[in-house]
C-alpha cells in the first residue's frame, strides 16, 4: 500500500522531531481521544484492522498536518458514525452544544 500514511522510507520530509519532555500527553483532550477509542475497540464496536483503515482514508492535507491523537480521534469518529454508535446528526448536534450554537 502506498499512501500519505505510509511514510516509512520516503525522503524529503525532513528530520523526525522527538520530544525530550516524555509527556504522554500534551492536551487533555488527547488522553479522552486514546480512552475513547480503547473503549470503542474493547466494546468490539470496531477491530483494530477497521481503527488504522479508518486513519488510512483520511484526506490527505488533514491528515499531514495533524496530529497523532487528531488522526485517532478522526478515526473513531469516522468508525462510530460508520458502525451506528452514533449518527452524524447526533455528532453534529452535540458538536454545535459543544461550541455553544445552540
Amino acid at each position: 500500500m502506498n499512501g500519505v500514511h505510509d511514510m516509512g522510507g520516503m525522503h524529503g520530509l525532513g528530520p523526525i522531531k522527538t520530544e525530550s519532555d516524555d509527556v504522554v500527553f500534551h492536551e487533555e483532550w488527547e488522553g479522552r481521544t486514546l480512552a475513547l477509542a480503547r473503549v470503542l475497540l474493547a466494546g468490539m464496536h470496531f477491530n483494530l484492522d477497521e481503527f488504522r483503515h479508518a486513519m488510512e482514508r483520511i484526506e490527505p492535507s488533514y491528515y499531514l498536518t495533524s496530529s497523532y491523537y487528531e488522526r485517532w480521534l478522526e478515526g473513531s469518529i469516522t468508525l462510530m458514525v460508520e458502525k451506528g454508535v452514533v449518527t452524524q446528526e447526533e455528532f453534529n448536534a452535540r458538536l454545535a452544544d459543544l461550541r455553544g450554537e445552540t
